[in-house]
């Protein structure tokens, strides 16, 4: 089994991408995820997930652990493949798509294309419990808010305070207002904290 591959992006594209190492271009399928944080022709390490079948071997890329987690979890669930799995981190951020699945959001889930009533419960009801011991908040932010809520969190982690009270506060904030910019949404949170 692969761990990882080192090497130069040779060719991009939203779907996959060529890793040359030690002279041999490697395809790697990759998200959209993945896809916003790699550049032609610079040097990477990509975790990789390989998948084995009677007529092919592919191998699957992932620009953090985060992703390669969450696309395991998705396809251990009965009738998400691959593919599918890529589909849905294509769709969503890999926080978003946890908030998602805890929170139970059936709706958010048959939005991805090729995802329909039965699978979106499916992956909620096999996932949940997983995704819950990972840490992730149940309810479920505003998508337009999470930049500003994952900087604002680190930065507060950062200064010392408690993770899990930084995120009930973020949580509450960003329900009853829009804050414009980080520094602002740090402000009222250091403000309640």
């Amino acid at each position: 089994m692969f761990e990882y591959i080192s090497g130069n992006v040779t060719e991009l594209s939203p779907t996959y991408t060529v890793v040359e190492t030690n002279g041999i271009g490697y395809l790697l399928q990759i998200s959209l995820q993945t896809y916003s944080q790699l550049k032609p022709e610079t040097r990477v390490k990509l975790l990789i997930h390989e998948a084995i079948r009677e007529d092919a071997h592919i191998l699957y890329g992932f620009f953090g652990s985060h992703e390669r987690e969450m696309f395991r979890l998705l396809i251990s669930v009965s009738g998400v493949g691959a593919n599918t799995a890529r589909m849905i981190l294509s769709a969503m951020q890999t926080d978003e798509l946890a908030s998602v699945i805890a929170a139970g959001n059936t709706q958010m889930l048959k939005m991805v294309k090729g995802i329909g009533a039965k699978s979106a419960e499916r992956i909620i009801v096999d996932l949940k419990d997983k995704v819950a011991k990972l840490g992730v908040p149940s309810e479920i932010i505003a998508f337009e808010n999470n930049s500003l809520r994952n900087e604002a969190l680190s930065a507060l982690v950062m200064l010392g305070f408690p993770k899990n009270a930084v995120e009930k506060v973020l949580t509450a904030l960003l329900k009853d207002d829009k804050p414009a910019t980080v520094e602002e949404l740090i402000k009222k949170a250091l403000r309640q904290l």
